[in-house]
């Protein structure tokens, strides 16, 4: 069993940054992929960015490419997400959720992920 916890979030005007912080406890996370996703008001849950346990190969969505960064530290058995010139359509509450492929083919697909976070909510102000 893994627990994970979101922290960092917050509402912010935009183009500022935040960073989110995703602590598991339990199981390690060590051995597992991490992603990120996302959910705003109305609109399904959407893939955003994950990142291999290793920490060498990460993957994201077109929308946050160049803008957010995920890592990793596995001693801390934290990952985070660096989130750079928000946008007002960044808003959503933030998952973290742990995945046993390795390979960045089944990271994106919402059904491979089997621990889940509570969320964390970013609101971005225009």
């Amino acid at each position: 069993q893994v627990q994970l916890v979101e922290s960092g979030g917050g509402l912010v005007q935009a183009g500022v940054s935040l960073r989110l912080s995703c602590a598991a406890s339990g199981r390690t996370i060590s051995s597992t992929a991490t992603g990120w996703f996302r959910q705003a008001p109305g609109k399904e849950r959407e893939f955003v960015a994950a990142i291999s346990w290793s920490g060498d190969n990460t993957y994201y969505a077109d929308s946050v490419k160049g803008r957010f960064t995920i890592s990793r530290d596995n001693a801390k058995n934290t990952v985070y997400l660096q989130m750079n010139t928000l946008k007002p359509e960044d808003t959503a509450v933030y998952y973290c959720a742990s995945n046993p492929y390795s390979n960045s083919y089944y990271w994106t697909i919402i059904g491979h992920y089997n621990y889940w976070g509570q969320g964390t909510q970013v609101t971005v102000s225009s």
